[in-house]
């Protein structure tokens, strides 16, 4: 323990040397690969001019811990790195958790003190144009490879700042992948792809590190490349891999709380964008409403994701999304406007072993009276758990006829009746 707290003091004193010799300027006219180079060898310079009492091990150590405080998020990046790694969690400069496999653990990062990891959050949200001080101790921000980062500082955090990422890969996965995941049945995703090629418009629900906007992603693979789409979010993170793309992301507001661009905006100039369909990453408030007036005219196939817990909650939460436009309409109108607009809600849910499965596909199909109607389509039913810790089910169809098999008809879709028949052991 002693002799790692050594370490930590020679290598604070070797980074302010090393700080004081290096031109970032200069370096940051130079590519990365030779900036590291030649960092790396400044470094060796100063340890052997300090004559420090360190093994080869040590010495290596430093100084890869130098050129990623120097190029990249100091500590973070060795977690970075990771590709195994799902989310990041610092929850103050002492203890940092990280979710691997599905399941969450401690590892031994650490930061010097606060101001370190405060140095490190606002390395991440100036990149994008963001800033957390007092007077913002809140931010969400988004790493180069498109990764969800939220901080905050004190006075709101008491235990010193405090920062987690969410990690989204290097690219979208593909859909085969899901399927041999488990994550959803074959037949489910085809009936899911047939829909989006078909223009029908899609709820995918679920709570938090559900996987929502990773099967967001995933459908929205199969909208046909000659469509013109446009992408909604507070921080942006979809990885779309069409051509014909723009991608929009809100403003939060300056130091003097002005200047801030909200979703509901953001889709109002959209949709003087001539959009063949809008995906919004996530919808949390009072762009409810315009997001279901444009899928009414004219923007069908749209998607978006929102937090719920069943598919049902999912259309409660949309209702009281609406309510926040105060535009004062009665309960009928905005349900009817939901029934109008949606086809199916897709229902994700993170299992007891860190696994994310769609549970539920279920699709709208009117009103009955005053109640917006569903049906289920599909269902994942668990069974228990198998010895090795994993979730045993089966993907059943419910053998209910999906009124969007008349849509599909007409767009030249015709899916087999096997579909909606086959069920899938989940062992």
């Amino acid at each position: 323990m002693e002799s790692t707290l050594n370490l930590e003091v020679y290598k604070a004193d070797i980074h302010k040397i090393l700080i004081s010799k290096l031109d970032l300027e200069k370096l940051s006219r130079v590519n990365s690969s030779q900036a590291r180079q030649v960092v790396a060898g400044i470094v060796n310079e100063i340890i052997a001019e300090q004559r420090v009492p360190l093994s080869f091990e040590e010495q290596e150590r430093i100084q890869e811990d130098l050129l990623d405080e120097v190029f990249g998020l100091g500590p973070l990046e060795p977690l970075l790195r990771d590709l195994k790694i799902s989310d990041i969690l610092v929850n103050d400069k002492d203890h940092v958790f990280v979710e691997k496999g599905g399941r969450l653990q401690r590892v031994d990062t650490a930061f010097r003190d606060d101001r370190h990891l405060l140095q490190i959050i606002d390395r991440i949200v100036s990149r994008v144009g963001r800033r957390v001080d007092e007077s913002s101790p809140m931010v969400d921000a988004r790493l180069p490879d498109g990764s969800r980062v939220n901080a905050i500082i004190p006075p709101l955090a008491l235990d010193g700042p405090s920062l987690s990422i969410r990690r989204f890969g290097t690219g979208p996965l593909a859909a085969n992948q899901l399927v041999r995941l488990n994550s959803i049945s074959a037949e489910m995703m085809e009936v899911l792809a047939a829909a989006v090629r078909a223009r029908i418009s899609i709820l995918i629900s679920g709570g938090t590190g559900a996987g929502k906007t990773t099967f967001l992603n995933i459908l929205s693979q199969y909208i046909p490349q000659g469509e013109r789409i446009i992408t909604i979010e507070d921080a942006a993170e979809l990885q779309l891999a069409q051509e014909n793309i723009v991608r929009l992301e809100t403003r939060a507001a300056n130091v003097e709380g002005e200047g801030a661009i909200r979703q509901r905006q953001l889709l109002i100039n959209c949709l003087r964008m001539r959009p063949d369909r809008i995906i919004i990453g996530e919808v949390r408030g009072e762009e409810a409403f315009d997001m279901l007036q444009a899928m009414n005219t004219g923007h069908e196939g749209s998607m978006t994701t929102i937090h719920a817990n069943t598919g049902r909650d999912a259309l409660t939460r949309l209702e009281s999304m609406v309510a926040m436009s105060n535009l004062n309409l009665p309960e009928k109108t905005v349900r009817q406007q939901i029934a109008s607009a949606l086809s199916i809600v897709v229902q994700v849910t993170r299992m007891s072993d860190g696994t994310r499965k769609v549970v539920s596909i279920s699709e709208i199909t009117g009103m009955e009276e005053n109640v917006v109607s569903m049906q289920e389509i599909f269902t994942f039913q668990k069974k228990g758990i198998g010895p090795d810790g994993k979730v045993i089910g089966v993907y059943k169809p419910t053998r209910i006829r999906p009124k969007f098999l008349d849509q599909l008809r007409v767009a030249g879709i015709h899916l087999p009746q096997s579909l909606f028949e086959t069920e899938t052991e989940v062992n």
